[in-house]
């Protein structure tokens, strides 16, 4: 061999050593491996149209993620059948990182508890990755209704069974199951009317053409804070810090009274470990920043962050206890 030869042969041997070396680097060091995540758009898909308190708290993130990763996340709004559409479309993306949703209470929680047949697994076609924030419900009443606080309102509903109108935001909705609820731990009965979504709840309410609610706090404020509409108590076992001087239904008597809203996100089965770390460690990073939290603040939603493993044992244990009020109450709920 001569030594032209010699001298690229083992020039070619030094760029294979190299090259596996880089391999096994970037294969065994997390931050390598990730350096190249996410280097292209990503969709982040909302299973409510534009306007409400998902697609509120969907935006939040997703501006502050862009900033963060030089990479635009594109809010996608698939609004229909209480969220499921949209978190079908998660459930069957590829699970490289560049599709997330926007996790939620009904497509995650109440609809598989409530039995419902669905196109896909709650409990096994998703990673969850953070939970973005819990928001109650408040229990509203027009500014005429016959009675204006919990206690009177429970005596007056057994006085007439089946006759005091409660809208919700439509059958399965998280308003509807805090009625259902109330139902059965008052022991009593009322006409529940189901709307498409919490703005014709709201008109109607104030129009007196139903007479109570259960709403989110987002949806619920500005109308309470207008004197249009009355708050008779919210639905978490804590207060709050929006509504400080507003009981709890727990301490109004109803005992683990607790039926929220909540958010967070959420991936295809499967989604890289180290890019489910990732979008968690800057989600967690972006939640602790005092102007994100105020926008929190602003629909309500507290309580977010945490680690993926503490928001999957959260969606088991909401997902359960909803089980337990639909086979409790034996509630049988069309969604059409």
């Amino acid at each position: 061999m001569t030594y032209s030869l010699f001298r690229a042969h083992k020039l070619s041997q030094l760029f294979i050593s190299a090259v596996a070396l880089l391999s096994t680097v970037l294969m065994t060091n997390p931050a390598f491996a990730q350096a190249s995540w996410p280097d292209k758009p990503i969709k982040l898909l909302v299973g409510f149209p534009p306007g409400g308190g998902s697609d509120a708290v969907a935006r939040i993130i997703a501006i502050n993620l862009s900033q963060m990763w030089g990479q635009q996340v594109i809010i996608d709004n698939r609004g229909g059948a209480a969220g499921t559409i949209a978190a079908d479309l998660v459930a069957k993306a590829p699970a490289d990182g560049y599709t997330l949703g926007l996790a939620h209470v009904n497509a995650l929680s109440i609809i598989p508890a409530l039995g419902q047949k669905m196109p896909y697994n709650a409990a096994k076609d998703f990673t969850p990755i953070v939970l973005l924030g819990i928001t109650p419900n408040i229990l509203i009443a027009n500014v005429d209704a016959p009675a204006k606080n919990v206690k009177d309102l429970v005596a007056y509903l057994k006085q007439n069974p089946g006759k005091v109108s409660f809208g919700s935001a439509g059958n399965g909705s998280t308003q509807h199951l805090a009625y259902e609820l109330f139902m059965h731990m008052a022991d009593t009965q009322a006409l529940h009317i189901p709307y498409k979504g919490s703005g014709p709840v709201l008109v109607d309410l104030m129009a007196g053409h139903i007479t109570y609610a259960f709403e989110t706090m987002a949806a619920a404020t500005p109308h309470i804070q207008s004197g249009k509409i009355l708050p008779l108590a919210q639905t978490r076992t804590k207060r709050s810090a929006a509504y400080p001087n507003l009981p709890t239904m727990d301490q109004l008597g109803f005992t683990g009274f607790e039926a929220t809203a909540w958010y967070g996100l959420m991936g295809p089965a499967k989604l890289d470990p180290k890019i489910v770390r990732k979008i968690n460690t800057d989600v967690n990073t972006i939640l602790r920043k005092p102007e994100v939290q105020a926008k929190m603040d602003e629909v309500g939603a507290e309580d977010g962050g945490g680690t993926a493993a503490a928001f999957n044992t959260f969606i088991i244990k909401d997902r359960n206890q909803w089980a337990k009020l639909v086979k409790d109450a034996r509630l049988q709920v069309d969604l059409n």
